[in-house]
């Protein structure tokens, strides 16, 4: 069965950091490159950041560029959003996904994502 699933979320101070993990089964994440997204309550889904299969290439939405941080490691199937400084504006549901082999990343473009995981929740909260 392919699927993603999405780890590491919990209830986090203002300021504090997570890391979320995106395993993958079933298939290899190497021809994949793989987003984040997050969906708080009553808002729309926004894409977060997005890696390339390779690594070699990351993007991602403004509100976090210099707090999160997309990594990937193939040999463990796995890519990794790095949280720091978080606030509470990043409280939501944490989603992973990916696009179709070799397919560069574009978060506005959420349709060519499959695979979604069940989800993770974030939230930052004094």
């Amino acid at each position: 069965q392919l699927q993603l699933v999405e780890s590491g979320g919990g209830l986090v101070q203002p300021g504090g950091s997570l890391r979320l993990s995106c395993a993958a089964s079933g298939f290899t994440l190497d021809y994949y490159a793989i987003g984040w997204f997050r969906q708080a309550p009553g808002k729309e889904r926004e894409g977060v950041a997005c890696i390339s299969n390779s690594g070699g290439r990351t993007t991602y939405v403004d509100s976090v560029k210099g707090r999160f941080t997309i990594s990937r490691d193939n040999a463990k199937n796995t890519v990794y959003l790095q949280m720091n400084s978080l606030k509470p504006e990043d409280t939501g549901v944490y989603h992973c996904a990916r696009l179709p082999p070799l397919r560069q990343c574009a978060l506005s473009n959420q349709d060519d994502y499959r695979y979604w995981g069940q989800g993770t929740q974030v939230t930052v909260s004094s």
